[in-house]
C-alpha cells in the first residue's frame, strides 16, 4: 500500500506544481527588441544587424571551403552568439494581479515541488539504526565463526601432533 500511496502524492504533487505553473506562465508576457537596433554585451555596443555578419561569412567561408571543420566550427559559434544576442534582448514582464492569486501560484509551485520532493527523496523504509544494528550483529557472529574455526585448526593440529609422536 505503501508504494501506491507514493505514487499518489507524487502525481498530486506534479499536478499542483503544472497547474500552478500554468497559472504563472499565463501571466506572464514575454518580448523581444533589439532596443532601437542597437544590442549591448557588458560596456561593449553594436548594432543588432551586425550580429548576422560573422554568421554570413562563416557560411560563405563553409560553401567555399567545401565545408571544411574550422569553417564549420566558426559558423556554429556565431549562431550560438545570434542566439545569445535573441535570448539577451528578451523581455519578461507580468501581468498586475492579486495577492491571492500571487500566492496561489507560489503555493501550487512550491508546495507541488515540495511534495514531489518529499517522494521522490524519501528513505525506502529502511531504519539506519536498525540496519547498524543487524551488520554488528552478524560482525559478531562472524568474529565468533571465525574463532571456533581457529580454535578446531588447533586441536586437529594437536591430533596430528599427538598422532606423529605415538607413530
Amino acid at each position: 500500500m505503501g508504494e501506491k500511496n507514493s505514487l499518489i502524492r507524487f502525481l498530486a504533487g506534479l499536478a499542483l506544481m503544472v497547474v500552478g505553473l500554468f497559472l504563472l506562465f499565463n501571466r506572464v508576457h514575454v518580448g523581444s527588441g533589439f532596443g532601437w537596433g542597437v544590442m549591448s554585451f557588458g560596456f561593449f555596443s553594436v548594432p543588432s544587424g551586425l550580429v548576422f555578419v560573422p554568421f554570413i561569412i562563416g557560411v560563405v567561408w563553409m560553401f567555399g571551403s567545401n565545408g571544411s571543420l574550422p569553417s564549420k566550427i566558426f559558423t556554429a559559434f556565431t549562431v550560438l552568439i545570434i542566439l545569445a544576442a535573441i535570448i539577451m534582448n528578451t523581455s519578461f514582464w507580468v501581468d498586475r494581479m492579486t495577492m491571492f492569486d500571487w500566492l496561489l501560484m507560489l503555493v501550487m509551485i512550491f508546495g507541488g515541488g515540495g511534495i514531489v520532493a518529499s517522494v521522490l527523496f524519501a528513505s525506502d523504509g529502511i531504519d539506519e539504526k536498525k540496519a547498524r544494528e543487524e551488520a554488528e550483529k552478524y560482525k559478531k557472529m562472524a568474529e565468533e565463526e571465525s574463532k571456533k574455526s581457529e580454535d578446531l585448526e588447533k586441536e586437529l593440529k594437536a591430533i596430528k601432533d599427538n598422532m606423529n609422536k605415538n607413530a
